[in-house]
Parts: C-alpha cells; sequence; structure tokens
C-alpha cells in the first residue's frame, strides 16, 4: 500500500519539468483523440474514393491493372513505409494515447 500511497501523492503533488505529473499524462491523452478524429475523417474519404474509383472503373473511363498498381506500390510504397514509421517514432505511444485513440476514432 505505500507504493500505491506514494504515487498516487507523486501524481497530485509532484514535479516533472516544473509541470505537475498530471498535466503530463494528458498530453498523450489528447494527442490521441486528435490523431483518432483524424483517421476517422481520412478513412471515411478513402472509402468515397474507393467507391468513386470503382464506379468509374467500371464504366471504362479508367483503367485499373494489376501492373499500373504494382508500379505504383513499388513506387510509393518505401516512401508512405518511410512516412508511416517517422509519424509512429514521433507520437508519444502509451496507455493514453491508446485510449485517446479509440474515443477520437469513435466519436469523430
Amino acid at each position: 500500500m505505500t507504493l500505491i500511497d506514494e504515487l498516487i501523492q507523486f501524481i497530485t503533488s509532484g514535479s516533472i519539468a516544473g509541470l505537475p505529473p498530471i498535466v503530463v499524462m494528458i498530453i498523450p491523452f489528447i494527442v490521441g483523440l486528435i490523431v483518432g478524429y483524424l483517421v476517422h475523417k481520412v478513412l471515411k474519404i478513402a472509402i468515397i474514393a474507393a467507391i468513386i474509383l470503382v464506379i468509374v472503373s467500371y464504366f471504362g473511363f479508367f483503367g485499373l491493372s494489376l501492373a499500373t498498381l504494382k508500379d505504383l506500390s513499388d513506387k510509393y510504397g518505401p516512401i508512405a513505409v518511410q512516412y508511416g514509421t517517422l509519424l509512429i517514432g514521433m507520437l508519444p505511444l502509451g496507455i493514453g494515447f491508446i485510449i485517446g485513440l479509440i474515443v477520437g476514432f469513435l466519436i469523430g
């Protein structure tokens, strides 16, 4: 019980770089909320764009071939992976971020 009491005392009255620990703990949650909201909006736009692409392809205005898609993935795939790695490296990962991500996705 002493360890839990000390932890709660540090959270309520401690200091991390001059800020209360609760403020430092809330920052990943808020970032998670924002990222979850943006992911939800981007997925909506991506689904709508995919549906439009299938309709346009069906009517013959735009051709989809596996060779073209393979060329595009060879050209832009490594860049997308690199930017994704940079994004994951910058995000403050933790339980607060994950909870904020889920809540932001569901609210968005």
